[in-house]
């Protein structure tokens, strides 16, 4: 693999281009070839392009950050590739927006709109009642079973 070593002191950073094995790391210090060198402050770069191609001709692989700057300098072409990771936004929590206050009614409303019901729905509309009593009968009887749990112990 062909890829940046760091070298130079704290926020003096300089880069050299190794092809190195590709299990391992950038710092081993053991490398098989150094095909350049990059200073990000500078601008400085220092390439061998005839060797960077014959590696890449045998097999290695070129690190995205590299083969950006290689294809800058001109010995590959192509398009770039995007070596930041795509950035994740967290969901915006939903706003509440205050109804606005109603104007002075001045005017004649507009024409409502008129529902017309069925006898059957009439029917349905006048079980209700007799379901909500059921409803309000569960409560009471939960309450009864409460009530004895919580008797004080003697």
């Amino acid at each position: 693999m062909i890829r940046f070593q760091r070298i130079g002191r704290k926020n003096d950073p300089a880069f050299r281009m190794l092809v190195l094995e590709k299990a391992s790391g950038p710092k081993a210090g053991k490398y098989v070839d150094l095909v350049g060198t990059y200073n990000p402050k500078t601008k400085a770069v220092t390439l061998q392009p005839e060797r960077i191609k014959d590696w890449v001709a045998k097999g290695a692989q070129v690190s995205p950050s590299l083969m950006n700057l290689l294809i800058a300098k001109g010995v590959f072409e192509g398009k770039k590739i995007n070596v930041l990771p795509k950035k994740t936004f967290p969901a915006p929590a939903p706003v509440e927006v205050a109804a606005p206050a109603p104007a002075p009614v001045a005017e004649a409303p507009a024409a409502e709109e008129v529902v017309e019901v069925t006898p059957e729905e009439v029917a349905t509309v006048e079980e209700a009642p007799v379901e909500e009593a059921a409803v309000e009968e569960a409560p009471t009887e939960a309450a009864a079973e409460e009530t004895p749990a919580e008797e004080p112990a003697a």
